[in-house]
């Protein structure tokens, strides 16, 4: 092959497209990467990871804010926002600096530039220089991404109305902020900010917050969030904002009908993202788009011969290890078509055993169907519930706030779907990730010993509530 010439490219480097690069490397692969920002993509460098980064400072000052509560004495607590700011910059800068090493390990080249495809196995880059460099490769991955959505009334400015990337990166700190959607990036800024000092509304068209999640988690996370001071405001709409050199001025749409001017120092667009999918030569190509998404098929293949599609571009979920998976099951099924595959048929994508999770406080996790869902779908059920404050753990760590659900096939003993809220649930829902995996029953959960005193005896808790065997509540 000449230096320009690959088994695989892959276009983005984010979280599907770099692991995509390293699977079809270990597999013996020629691979190389189109990317034209930073190694590791939006969540590495202005998503998933600097804004853990921010959550965790706010969570220390919550438990700073309320030392008195475990027997200390923490007097004006305050915070410095550049250093904030510069602590989550330098964690992103930190996982890029690794993915650069990675990329090196593993022999991946990287481009850098902006990417097209250019005929059939062939990828124009124009590179920073303005010059253009073109690549070619029997198979090609296109992983691009997505951005923030905005709406004809509501455009990012930077200064008043700002989308996840400019609250990430704050020159003042808001006093009174508007967040516009309650999904996980709608909740977790309005967390972060909460905790910082600011004073929160947030408005969402739905009927409830975190929509997507089981009805009692958006009911317990309402309560919770207004116990802390949030406004909550559901089944409403911004109409209009007037932006001014000292705020915002919003006319927001009650669930009454009745509309009413308020006004706040900052807005957070929260609304939903959109595909990267223009001017990357798609329709040249024949790759067919729904909505902006990419559609393929369970192992990333579009209807085009030799590219793929994973991550965000393609739709939802829009979860950066959603995109990973996608990136290994696609360099394998890549590998596999040139004769270099491991020795085993790669697995198609189980879309329905992918985690969410929100990393507000409270914390959100949850996998599976939802219980209206599973109703829905016409399923007979047992359903279990287990309160935090029933756990000796949670309660020894001042976090008694929380519950945790568990969803079965009444007939089979199946686990449908399993919900949690409150503290460290983001890290409890690999438990019943597993236990779908490899399709765990009730019978085989309730037999399970977990250790105490852990937070997880609440998932065995839940598990023995639904079939009404709970212990401790």
């Amino acid at each position: 092959m000449s230096d320009n010439s690959y088994d695989l490219i892959v276009l983005g480097s984010g979280p599907g497209g770099y692991v995509a690069a390293i699977r079809a490397a270990q597999l013996g692969l020629k691979a190389a990467i189109v990317e034209r920002e930073k190694l590791g993509g939006i969540c590495l460098n202005w998503g998933c990871i600097p804004t853990k980064a921010l959550l965790r400072t706010s969570e220390i000052k919550h438990y700073m804010d309320h030392a008195g509560d475990y027997g200390l004495s923490a007097k004006d607590v305050s915070a410095d926002l550049g250093a904030v700011v510069k602590r989550s910059r330098q964690v992103a800068g930190q996982l890029n600096s690794g993915v650069k090493h990675l990329m090196k390990k593993n022999k991946v080249d990287v481009v850098e530039g902006t990417g097209k495809l250019a005929g059939k196995g062939r990828l124009s880059v124009k590179t920073a220089d303005g010059k253009s460099r073109d690549l070619t490769a029997k198979h090609i991955i296109i992983a691009t991404g997505a951005r923030a959505r905005e709406l004809p009334h509501l455009k990012a400015d930077g200064e008043r109305i700002w989308t996840y990337r400019h609250a990430m990166t704050p020159e003042e700190m808001p006093k009174k902020l508007l967040v516009i959607g309650s999904g996980a990036i709608g909740v977790e800024f309005a967390s972060f900010y909460a905790d910082m000092g600011a004073e929160v509304t947030i408005v969402e068209m739905l009927d409830r917050i975190v929509p997507v999640e089981d009805a009692d988690i958006s009911a317990h996370m309402k309560k919770r969030l207004e116990k802390d001071g949030m406004t909550i405001m559901t089944e409403a709409s911004v109409e209009k904002v007037d932006v001014s050199d000292k705020g915002v001025k919003a006319t927001i749409k009650a669930k009454d009908g009745k509309a009413s001017q308020h006004d706040f120092s900052h807005v957070i667009l929260a609304i939903g993202i959109a595909p990267n999918s223009e001017e990357i030569g798609l329709e040249d190509a024949g790759v067919k788009t729904e909505k902006g998404h990419i559609q393929t098929d369970a192992y990333g293949k579009t209807g085009a011969d030799g590219i793929w599609a994973i991550g965000d571009v393609c739709g939802p979920p829009w979860l950066a290890h959603k995109a990973s998976h996608e990136g290994v099951v696609a360099a394998e099924a890549i590998a596999e078509a040139l004769g270099k595959g491991s020795g085993h048929a790669p697995h198609p994508m189980a879309y329905d055993n992918i985690p969410g999770c929100t990393y507000a406080r409270p914390q959100i996790a949850s996998i599976g169907m939802t219980e209206a869902a599973a109703k829905k779908a016409g399923r007979k059920l047992k359903v279990g519930k287990f309160p935090f404050v029933g756990n000796g753990k949670a309660i020894a760590l001042g976090e008694a706030d929380g519950m945790v659900k568990t969803i079965f096939d009444a007939e089979t003993g199946e686990l449908l779907g399993a919900h949690m809220i409150g503290a460290e649930v983001t890290e409890l829902i690999q438990g019943f990730v597993v236990a779908r995996q490899l399709e765990t029953t009730e019978e085989q959960l309730m037999q399970t010993v977990f250790a105490h005193p852990t937070l997880s005896e609440m998932m065995h808790e839940s598990v023995l509530d639904a079939y009404g065997r709970a212990i401790h509540y």
